[in-house]
């Protein structure tokens, strides 16, 4: 009798603990989360947001700026030629 005693003890006092211990990690990863979580995720998100914001501006600076060199040099190299054609033709004459 006094063995089935300590085994249902030995039960009751494992469940017990694991019960608590359940509450106790669920109430410090809370409580950690809360005070850390959010400055670790606004550190990454800003890194992240920081990187991406980086490389997106990037590409559309390359594009945009080889667009707008591609139109202008093409209309100045128009306008150049256009005019020595212009001054060539006036000289011949």
């Amino acid at each position: 009798m006094k063995l089935i005693t300590s085994q249902v003890c030995d039960q009751i006092w494992d469940q017990m603990r694991d019960q608590v211990l359940h509450q106790v990690s669920d109430q410090v990863y809370d409580q950690v989360w809360d005070q850390v979580g959010d400055q670790v995720w606004d550190q990454v998100g800003r890194q992240v947001r920081d990187q991406v914001s980086n490389q997106v501006c990037d590409q559309v600076w390359d594009q945009v700026w080889y667009q707008v060199h591609d139109q202008v040099g093409n209309q100045v190299a128009d306008q150049v030629w256009h005019q020595v054609q212009d001054q060539a033709r006036r000289e011949t004459l």
